[in-house]
């Protein structure tokens, strides 16, 4: 247990903003940890909510409410608790999000087993909003990600897992805090996507991983779409991230890299022309279009960028009627 003259083992950060409602549902998954050593930081992004009302309900000494006074963002607020941390270890994960019993006991031990290892990562179930386990949804997802072809131990290739099959999740991984002080843990810029950014760079990094095949955390599937800023935002930090990584050494992953970041910027620029920054939208496409031909649907936009506001609108509109009914994984995906 945490005191007054000792560190605890390990650090847990639950950044939070305006869910009160939900918040319990994580906290009390870490309160029912079958490994007592840690400290849980609940860190607040100034929530208008009544978010510090519900954490007064707690009075387990293991937890550290960081209320900021203003909003300082996502990512700001992530990093508050990294930079506010005293253990060894290290796991962030979303207020909305929880972990099985036994996560801590599984993960220390392999860090404590295995000295080299910088990080253990997990598989994890997809709950809904009404906190059920959806097998089929949770079997999916494993398949898509490549999860359920990880065996148990050191993971082979930590670049290609990451970069390209993105197999690994930060809000299911424990990390030795001295391995993430060496990546200086997320970049602000990368707000949005920072789970992969940080997950990249710790392969870039030489960092060693291993895996546990089991489901021992708890990842809240949110339906819907998200709005246009939304998408334009995570396109744009997703951009950065691929422009300041290099693979000089992997000429297989810089050539998907390259591919893919010419992928994402002309979505992009469709996403910044049907928002109206139109000559943003163009200038885009004229930079890509220097250095390789544009899709279809990239030439299609250029053209909509010309017309009046309400008829590209309406057009955009067309287009996302006969889309799948999932748009946003639409957009994340072709982002790679």
């Amino acid at each position: 247990m945490t005191n007054s003259t000792t560190s605890p083992k390990v650090s847990i950060c639950v950044p939070t903003y305006n869910r009160a409602a939900i918040l319990p549902y994580a906290v009390e998954s870490v309160l029912a940890q079958t490994y007592p050593d840690f400290e849980l930081l609940i860190c607040d992004d100034a929530s208008p909510d009544n978010t510090a009302d519900v954490v007064a309900q707690w009075h387990d000494p293991r937890i550290r409410y960081i209320r900021h006074p203003q909003n300082i963002k996502r990512s700001r607020n992530m990093r508050s608790g990294y930079e506010a941390a005293k253990g060894q270890y290290f796991i962030k994960f979303d207020d909305d999000d929880a972990l099985t019993p036994n996560f801590l006991e599984k993960t220390v031990a392999i860090l404590d087993e295995h000295p080299e290892a910088d990080l253990v990562c997990t598989d994890h179930w997809v709950i809904n909003a009404r906190n059920e386990r959806d097998d089929d949804a949770t079997t999916a997802n494993s398949a898509k990600w490549g999860k359920d072809q990880i065996a148990f131990g050191k993971v082979d290739d930590l670049l290609a897992q990451t970069f390209v099959k993105q197999s690994l999740q930060v809000g299911s991984s424990l990390f030795r805090k001295s391995s993430l002080d060496d990546v200086d843990f997320m970049r602000f810029e990368a707000d949005g996507c920072e789970d992969f950014d940080l997950l990249v760079r710790c392969a870039l990094a030489n960092q060693t991983a291993y895996f546990i095949p089991e489901r021992l955390m708890e990842y809240r599937f949110h339906g819907g779409q998200t709005s246009l800023k939304q998408d334009i935002h995570f396109l744009t930090a997703k951009s950065f991230c691929l422009e300041s990584y290099q693979f000089p050494n992997r000429p297989d992953l810089e050539k998907i890299r390259i591919n893919n970041l010419a992928s994402l910027k002309q979505v992009l620029a469709m996403r910044l022309i049907e928002k109206g920054e139109t000559q943003r939208g163009r200038t885009l496409l004229a930079e890509l279009q220097s250095a390789g031909p544009l899709s279809s649907r990239a030439k299609v936009g250029k053209v909509l960028s010309y017309l009046p506001a309400w008829a590209r609108q309406l057009a955009f509109n067309g287009f996302r009627q006969v889309r799948a009914k999932d748009y946003s994984e639409k957009v994340r995906n072709a982002a790679g």
